[in-house]
């Protein structure tokens, strides 16, 4: 069967719409939580820098590696591919951690999509009690917000079964109407703007314990936060087999990477400079609250509308991402062979499957908790694993630069490559120490990635070389 093919255009708009998502919406608050404003801002800095260290590698190698096409997986297999068994087994836990990361990121999206069609329906927050055993209580919110989340989960499943060129087209319109929509906000809220409110720069932050948190800390604890806002840079790379030319890989992670990093700056800055820090941190939607503060209600209602139309295109880009990376992965032999089927229109039927049913018990986490404690839970748990295939992505491209590899007489560029890619690795690795500080997620975190092992035993073993099971995907 022919895969569809992806241009320039849908790819960057998979990229864009899979980073700005529910970071855009909730990001404002979790930042103001974990840091004063000079933090918030140094965090940006330290992230943005950081990313585009890992957007870089990601581009690099799809342009010096296309063969191996299909997801960041495969770098982690071609890392050891002088000894077979350890190379199936990194490809598989990298595209086992990759797959958790995609569906506990994606049920942030749809959480984050409930929160706000909370505006038009506020019985979605209502806090009345339906059931209780002990400490665990059941609301009328929570289980309503269940079911929404549920019916969004399964009809954006059931659109991307009829087709994933034009769920693509679809993702591309939203993406751009959302975009719109941001430089909207961006030039309103130049009109509320008090840079009163971002002052004192330095202000202090408590942890649980009641100690204070100097300002390294304060950057430390921002900065799992602000890399959320980059999950998905990769997406370009994961959709490479699927891609009408390898050079737009590079160039749509690259343009979407710096489209997203304009909008979250100047949107972050903005909703800081417009509520008040205190105001700011009790804000379940700080978005609305600053739109509202502008315009009255007619603002409020608009926002909730425009977060809604972009967090429908960002629950398609991820779906699709969080069902492709299994499929990929099982037509190169990482991943169980049931996952490779695909249905007449060339759809990952069974990988959509299985990606929903992953994310339908994730979302349980909704009905005992606000949308705001689920949505700081999972997108804690989805960075710390996005950002094992970053590490492993990172020395693979250390690998091709001690090696000589697809650097024939340019002598300059490998050494300013290898320098790129050791900074990615390091800063990688940064955040994950820093991520690890808070013991409860870091342990549900290594139980998911650590039950990948049970489903090891199914994965068909193969002793072929990665370019040839890149190869093998493409024409499969």
């Amino acid at each position: 069967m022919k895969q569809p093919t992806l241009g320039l255009g849908i790819l960057t708009a998979l990229v864009v719409g899979n980073m700005v998502g529910s970071g855009i919406f909730m990001l404002p608050r979790t930042l103001a939580e974990a840091a004063g404003p000079a933090g918030v801002l140094l965090a940006w800095l330290l992230t943005g820098a950081g990313v585009l260290l890992v957007a870089y590698v990601f581009g690099s190698l799809a342009v010096r590696k296309p063969e191996l096409s299909g997801g960041p997986h495969l770098y982690a297999k071609a890392l050891f591919e002088e000894r077979p068994g350890a190379a199936t087994l990194a490809g598989y836990a990298v595209a086992w951690g990759y797959w958790v990361a995609n569906w506990a990121g994606n049920v942030a999206i749809i959480t984050t999509f409930a929160s706000y069609l909370a505006t038009f329906f506020p019985v979605l927050r209502s806090s009345q009690i339906v059931w209780q055993y002990g400490s665990v209580a059941l609301t009328a919110g929570g289980l309503l917000t269940f079911a929404v989340c549920t019916v969004l989960l399964w009809g954006v499943n059931a659109l991307i079964l009829r087709g994933i060129e034009g769920a693509g087209r679809l993702n591309f319109a939203a993406t751009a109407a959302k975009v719109a929509g941001f430089v909207l906000f961006i030039v309103i809220g130049l009109l509320a703007f008090e840079k009163s409110n971002l002052l004192p720069m330095m202000q202090p932050r408590l942890d649980e314990a009641g100690r204070e948190i100097g300002l390294f800390g304060q950057v430390n604890h921002a900065s799992i936060a602000t890399l959320w806002a980059f999950i998905g840079v990769e997406t370009a790379v994961v959709f490479s087999s699927r891609a009408r030319r390898q050079t737009d890989i590079k160039r749509a992670t690259l343009l979407g990477l710096l489209l997203a990093l304009a909008l979250y700056l100047g949107i972050t800055i903005l909703v800081m400079g417009t509520l008040s820090q205190s105001a700011l941190m009790a804000a379940d939607n700080p978005l609305i609250e600053a739109m509202t503060g502008v315009l009255g209600a007619p603002g409020r209602y608009l926002l909730a509308g425009l977060g809604l139309l972009s967090l429908l295109g960002s629950s398609i880009g991820w779906v699709l991402l969080s069902a492709e990376v299994p499929y990929q992965a099982a037509k190169q032999g990482l991943f169980p062979p049931l996952f490779r089927q695909e249905n007449r229109k060339g759809a990952p039927r069974t990988a959509l499957f299985f990606t929903g049913l992953m994310m339908q018990l994730l979302l349980l986490s909704t009905v005992s908790r606000s949308i705001g404690q689920a949505y700081d839970f999972v997108t804690a748990l989805a960075t710390l694993s996005f950002l094992v295939p970053y590490v492993f992505a990172s020395l693979y491209h250390v690998k091709l630069v001690v090696k000589g590899d697809t650097y024939a007489g340019s002598r300059g560029k490998r050494l300013a490559d290898g320098l790129i890619a050791v900074l990615a690795a390091a800063y990688s690795l940064w955040v994950i120490k820093a991520g690890t500080a808070d013991w409860k997620t870091f342990i549900f975190g290594l139980a998911l990635l650590g039950s990948g092992l049970l489903f090891y035993p199914f994965v068909k073993r193969t002793d072929g070389r990665p370019e040839e099971i890149g190869r093998a995907s493409r024409e499969g």
